[in-house]
């Protein structure tokens, strides 16, 4: 039997996953960051993308966050996050258009766009596309 250590994923709305696992990878703000038992403890923002959890028994899972924090101590790691959903729960049709929309609007000529803010969502669009991407590849 493999080393485990406790892991819960949350977001504002819901708890989406709580359970031992093997390992988390998650989409950090310095790239990708992968736990196991027995890492350092830390605290370190999310950016949009996927965690995808290895638990226990060896099944994966993949969920997409929208941005967040992920904390790690001894016993315990955290994901905490302003939207999660499970990777199966992603609509790709209303991500392509979320990422069409966002593009749209950069390419626009005018003071009245707010540029951060549709780049915030081409991100987060884009980041649910790699989610189902690696879906698709498990």
């Amino acid at each position: 039997m493999a080393t485990t250590v406790h892991c819960d994923i949350v977001s504002t709305e819901q708890e989406i996953f709580s359970g031992m696992v093997e390992t988390l990878v998650a989409a950090g703000s310095y790239g990708d960051l992968g736990v196991m038992p027995g890492h350092a403890p830390l605290l370190t923002p999310l950016i949009p993308g996927p965690v995808r959890v290895v638990k226990q028994n060896g099944e994966e899972e993949l969920v997409f966050v929208s941005g967040g924090f992920l904390e790690v101590q001894p016993h315990r790691i955290t994901v905490l996050a302003d939207t999660a959903i499970r990777a199966n729960d992603l609509d790709e049709a209303a991500a392509l258009e979320a990422k069409q929309h966002a593009e749209d609007m950069l390419t626009q000529q005018g003071s009245d766009i707010d540029f951060s803010r549709a780049t915030a969502e081409l991100a987060e669009a884009v980041a649910r596309l790699r989610t189902i991407n690696q879906l698709r590849q498990k």
